[in-house]
């Protein structure tokens, strides 16, 4: 269903903003280097805010077999409404690759189709390393496990939304931004049961199937969220931990206009910790990035809107109304243990 939403969208009600809190968006348009996109509609007006990346910051320009290459060993593949990544040379063999999240449900030809048109005929990945566990990154996995016999590797407190134990906490529709946001209360939460091929990650930050590479725990949009680095050329794989759509709009989402968002409002259920893991990686001044959802970006204009990000992270990312604003849902090894009730 949700990849179906891509290209829909609901005419704006002839509304008035409200007074009040909504005279702080006025202000904050003038908030330098973050642009408004807007007026986008939801409960009496709610105007969604990016930070502006210049169209030549694209990194994603060339294309090979329905795949965007970003430097020659690492291409994504776009399915609708979120980004699968290879990590490879091309003609790498079998086990000689490693695909980065899973797409959506349905989409597991699509991703084997592609894998085989770069890599070679039968090429099978090392491991499928997942960002996160929802359902927009795991939809393909059992599917894929089950044609290449290949280990899937996630973050340990991943792991109960992965095997069974646990479903996420609910979406919030009352965010706003958009029709994906409106919609989002009907999105699956898992959990799922991949446990036949599931593994920890490494402790000590290695990913054995990517040498040069490291995972970084950037936690937030879910409890063992990960972004993965390279620190010899400055590439970043960053998940969801920030975006380069909004994807709370569906007419944004087809655009795919390049700007630099927080971690899609409305399904990340802890912002405190979702603003350390963008300090965190902005820190890292990335020279490529590719996120889980919108284009992949490059170079100065990358590490300036990154910067922006971090920076005011609250005004920028924050929404001004949900369910996890001011409480967090809380979460521990097996899984959620705290869900704020709709009214806190």
């Amino acid at each position: 269903m949700p990849g179906m939403l891509v290209g829909m969208w609901i005419a704006p009600p002839k509304v008035g903003l409200q007074q009040g809190r909504r005279k702080t968006n006025s202000s904050r348009r003038r908030m330098r280097g973050v642009r408004q996109q807007g007026p986008t509609w939801f409960k009496g007006g709610v105007v969604d805010k990016q930070v502006p990346v210049d169209a030549t910051a694209r990194a994603d320009e060339v294309t090979d077999h329905g795949v965007h290459v970003v430097i020659p060993d690492l291409a994504y593949q776009r399915l609708a409404i979120v980004n699968v990544v290879m990590v490879g040379l091309p003609d790498a063999g079998d086990r000689g690759w490693v695909l980065v999240d899973a797409g959506l449900t349905g989409t597991a030809t699509l991703i084997a189709r592609a894998a085989e048109s770069r890599f070679g005929e039968h090429a099978r990945p090392a491991a499928i390393v997942l960002t996160h566990g929802h359902f927009d990154h795991v939809g393909a996995l059992r599917s894929l496990a089950e044609r290449w016999d290949a280990p899937i590797v996630a973050h340990p407190l991943e792991l109960p939304y992965l095997d069974g134990r646990s479903s996420y906490p609910p979406p919030d529709p009352t965010v706003g931004g958009g029709l994906m946001a409106r919609v989002s209360a009907l999105y699956p939460r898992g959990p799922i049961d991949v446990s036949e091929w599931l593994q920890p990650l490494a402790a000590d930050g290695s990913l054995s199937a990517l040498p040069g590479w490291r995972w970084i725990h950037t936690p937030g949009h879910t409890p063992g969220h990960v972004s993965l680095w390279r620190e010899s050329d400055r590439t970043l794989i960053a998940g969801d931990a920030f975006i380069t759509t909004r994807q709370e709009s569906a007419y944004a989402v087809a655009m795919q206009t390049p700007e630099v968002h927080g971690p899609p409002t409305c399904y990340t259920p802890d912002w405190p910790s979702a603003r350390l893991s963008v300090i965190r990686l902005a820190a890292l001044g990335p020279e490529h990035a590719i996120t889980g959802h919108g284009r992949a970006l490059q170079g100065p204009d990358l590490r300036r809107a990154l910067d922006t990000l971090a920076r005011d992270f609250d005004r920028i990312a924050v929404p001004e109304q949900g369910r996890y604003v001011d409480h967090p849902a809380r979460a521990d090894a097996g899984g959620v243990t705290y869900v704020p009730p709709r009214d806190a």
